[in-house]
């Protein structure tokens, strides 16, 4: 099968998005599949032999005048998709998504004649532009990971006044998504939460999402003996992500007893951000580490393995990769019971612990019961990566994925060419 993998921030450290696409992209070819990844900056990272077609774009959401002039091609600004994004951008919009997809559409007919795609996979960019790639024969898939909606219902949470919602409504292109998503041939998501959220929020019925699983790299993600246990508990992930939770683990944090410590691993915790103003009003600031730089894989995997459990706090997860990466370095995880966490981690409490969400005193409860015995502890880790070992691989998830794309293709065949 030939394969269009599109993915419209394709590096790794971008998130999630980054990996889903570089893992499917190689186990792919492994399997003998012909993908070509199809992506805009920053650039992702291919196994050997896998074609990468950029978009370019001049990223300037978020750059101040003049940053964003400051380049040496200023008149690259004057491109009309360009102007436009340097023009919604200075009012909070976040344009990538909408510019990749009619950038890939204006390139579209040049790439399909060279390659001959059998189907289009799109990694949640749902822009306007897959429904002209549509038209033109190439059948469409795309993930959704988890709706955006969320992501703002989060940010309402924080700050639900009537500034904040317009900038929130400005920035996510729910409206775009909210068209495109069903007119194409087909939505998969990679957990039985987000399939119903799906359903929520982009009316699209449960039954007609499938459902894939994502992996995890357990080569890579592994237990490191030789690195000293020097923190009892951890997290990962952005910590001003409001979604993630991290204000109900500190709140844990102080209701803990003085011996338990806690490492933060996040390159991007501005000086006035949360976990900044929540230290200053707490004393908990000895008992926790803070890791304030971007991390290589493989020191990452270090720090996983630098801890005797590692925390999840999430108030929703599409899938969770901070929980699986932990546990396939032997972590137990305690996580609320919320969005796909419980499929990861497990509700029979071996791999780790659930706790209500927003619930401080039941994740101190848990985070005590799970470091009681320090041999249990360990028996849960290894319990943990043998989970993560049997059901969550990359390799099942790409074979899990061209299923869908044989039987979306057969859908086609049989769909009147007029539709």
């Amino acid at each position: 099968m030939k394969i269009a993998l599109l993915t419209y921030r394709g590096n790794m450290y971008c998130g999630g998005q980054g990996i889903y696409a570089a893992y499917l992209a190689r186990e792919w070819q492994k399997a003998g599949h012909e993908v070509h990844v199809i992506a805009g900056p920053p650039l992702p990272e291919l196994a050997p032999g896998i074609p990468l077609h950029v978009i370019p774009n001049l990223n300037v959401f978020g750059q101040d005048h003049p940053d964003w002039l400051n380049r040496e091609t200023p008149f690259a600004h004057f491109d009309p998709l360009s102007l436009w994004e340097l023009g919604v951008s200075r009012i909070g919009v976040f344009p990538e998504m909408q510019t990749f997809g009619l950038r890939l559409l204006q390139r579209w007919r040049a790439l399909q004649n060279e390659h001959g795609f059998d189907v289009v996979f799109d990694n949640q960019c749902l822009s306007w532009g897959l429904l002209g790639i549509r038209a033109s024969g190439v059948p469409v898939v795309s993930v959704i990971h988890h709706p955006l909606h969320i992501d703002r219902e989060a940010d309402f949470a924080i700050d639900p006044s009537l500034l904040q919602k317009i900038r929130r409504t400005l920035y996510f292109p729910l409206f775009m998504q909210q068209l495109v998503a069903p007119r194409l041939d087909k939505i998969v998501t990679v957990s039985e939460a987000s399939r119903s959220e799906i359903e929520r929020y982009f009316a699209i019925p449960e039954k007609e999402v499938a459902v894939v699983h994502n992996g995890t790299d357990t080569e890579l993600f592994r237990p490191v003996p030789s690195v000293e246990k020097e923190t009892d508990l951890l997290f990962v992930g952005r910590t001003e992500d409001r979604k993630k939770g991290l204000g109900t683990l500190l709140e844990a944090m102080a209701l803990l007893p003085e011996h338990v410590t806690l490492k933060i691993v996040d390159g991007r915790i501005p000086d006035d951000g949360l976990v900044m103003r929540f230290l200053e009003r707490h004393p908990i600031g000895h008992r926790v580490k803070l890791v304030r730089r971007m991390l290589e894989i493989e020191e990452l995997v270090r720090e996983y393995s630098s801890a005797r459990a590692a925390v999840v706090p999430s108030f929703f997860e599409g899938f969770g990769f901070p929980a699986s990466e932990a546990m396939a370095c032997g972590l137990p995880v305690i996580a609320n019971a919320a969005g796909a966490l419980p499929e990861v981690v497990g509700s029979d409490g071996v791999a780790g612990r659930l706790v209500p969400p927003k619930h401080p005193q039941a994740m101190a409860d848990a985070i005590l019961d799970v470091l009681a015995d320090p041999q249990r502890t360990a028996a849960m880790g290894r319990a943990a990566r043998q989970r993560i070992e049997r059901v969550f691989q990359w390799s099942d998830a790409a074979a899990g994925l061209v299923e869908v794309f044989e039987e979306t293709l057969r859908a086609a065949h049989r769909r009147p060419r007029a539709a």
